[in-house]
């Protein structure tokens, strides 16, 4: 199964948009991770509100493709609506930035706080795999 992580961003609204995007990730995956809250400046188009930034963490079953439609279906669902201004205000922002041990967006290395966010659940995840078990007597 593939371990994705999604960066996620928004201006309207955002921890409450940020929230329901996690709960639905949730229903599809029980064992949602997310990344601290960054609060960042507006990039592009700076006339609107700051943005919170984040990332989720998960494995899904969906494959690339599919699990883009569903973030798409999300992103519809909490009332994104795109405009010619791909810098504008959104109630959320949903991209995968990594599968498994790859990068697939540039955004990674474009913004600092897509590298943070998305470094903080490589590294979580990290740890989490290294712990040893106990064998059993």
């Amino acid at each position: 199964m593939p371990f994705y992580i999604v960066a996620v961003g928004s201006n309207i609204e955002a921890k409450k948009h940020i929230q329901q995007a996690f709960e639905q990730l949730k229903r599809m995956d029980s064992q949602v991770s997310i990344a601290t809250l960054l609060h960042t400046k507006a990039v592009g188009f700076t006339e609107q509100a700051n943005f919170i930034n984040t990332a989720f963490s998960f494995d899904c079953s969906l494959n690339a493709t599919d699990l883009k439609i569903e973030l798409k279906n999300i992103e519809a669902q909490l009332g994104r609506v795109r405009t010619s201004n791909k810098n504008g205000p959104r109630t959320i922002d949903l991209d995968i930035v990594k599968i498994d041990h790859n990068i697939i967006d540039d955004d990674y290395y474009q913004y600092d706080f897509v590298k943070k966010s998305v470094d903080e659940l490589v590294e979580r995840q990290a740890i989490k795999s290294s712990v040893i078990k106990p064998v059993g007597n």
